[in-house]
């Protein structure tokens, strides 16, 4: 299980937009938050004129010493939570990654996009590099324009793309571990596209309907297994789905159709005849959903 969150933050309110998340995970959890805010010298310096880069030692001074202000006043957004607050210099994108990788089992909490603040980095574009460049879990929230920052978001239930591979159900220890914390709900959903598969082999005519009733015999077959598998785990409330639908938009209205939800998959994964490829789920679905995705790397 996780043993702390690691939150970035640029002093937007966009951004802050993760925070009701990452109060919720941990207090429920137990464990400690790390506010990080990153003064990303590439950027300042390539804003500045060229008479100014004598100035730009104060300049950086002063942006640290206002994100430690900043992060010191979100800190007290966490009530009964412990909370560090650091301010490191270099690219944001690999600060995250370095100070996540520095202590094992720590869950990058973020917001997908934001600008301006104290810091002017771009998140969207960072969350896209540590999304690919971390091997930690990773929490991502997609901002909106009416988004807050204030107070909690509930988790209720759970939404678990699996495609039948070894590596897309790595996310399951996680799901688990979470599960049986928080008690909610756990929907395992088998999406695919047989048509969509099918036809880029050029010339060949299936028998529609056998092919799919043996494909959807073969995905709840499948779900079932892994149904009885986390009940046996001790999670109680766990349900399955398989659905013929186009694979990232039925895994967003599935978890639209429920109450506070989050969608929980690995990065990629590929099996069998449905050949369905993991990573290029999870971008649609990162991009898309209007729930937060928590993303888990494979070993």
């Amino acid at each position: 299980m996780y043993r702390r969150i690691l939150v970035p933050l640029d002093g937007s309110k966009v951004a802050e937009q993760v925070l009701p998340y990452a109060r919720y995970l941990a207090g429920k959890l137990k464990i400690p938050v790390d506010l990080l805010g990153v003064v990303d010298l590439a950027a300042l310096t390539s804003a500045m004129r060229v008479a100014n880069v004598r100035n730009l030692e104060t300049l950086i001074t002063g942006h640290a010493q206002r994100s430690e202000v900043y992060l010191e006043k979100i800190s007290k957004t966490f009530p009964g939570v412990a909370v560090g607050e650091t301010v490191r210099k270099g690219k944001p994108e690999e600060v995250v990654i370095e100070k996540a990788a520095s202590e094992s089992n720590t869950l990058i909490a973020m917001a997908t996009h934001g600008r301006s603040g104290i810091d002017g980095w771009l998140l969207g574009s960072v969350a896209e590099k540590v999304l690919r460049g971390t091997t930690n879990p990773l929490l991502l929230v997609r901002a909106t324009e009416h988004g807050k920052g204030e107070g909690e978001e509930t988790i209720k239930r759970v939404v678990v793309p699996l495609d039948g591979s070894p590596l897309a159900e790595k996310v399951l220890p996680h799901v688990t571990a979470l599960a049986k914390a928080m008690a909610f709900e756990t929907v395992l959903l088998r999406a695919y596209n047989l048509r969509q598969v099918i036809s880029t082999f050029e010339g060949y005519i299936p028998d529609w309907d056998a092919l799919e009733k043996e494909a959807m015999g073969e995905a709840m077959s499948y779900l079932d297994s892994k149904v009885r598998a986390l009940k046996s785990q001790g999670l109680i409330e766990v349900s399955s789905l398989a659905s013929e639908r186009e694979t990232a938009q039925e895994i967003i209205d599935v978890a639209t159709e429920g109450p506070n939800s989050l969608i929980a998959m690995c990065t990629h994964g590929r099996s069998g005849i449905k050949r369905w490829v993991l990573g290029s789920v999870t971008d649609r679905v990162v991009r898309h959903s209007g729930d937060p995705v928590l993303i888990i790397r494979p070993d």
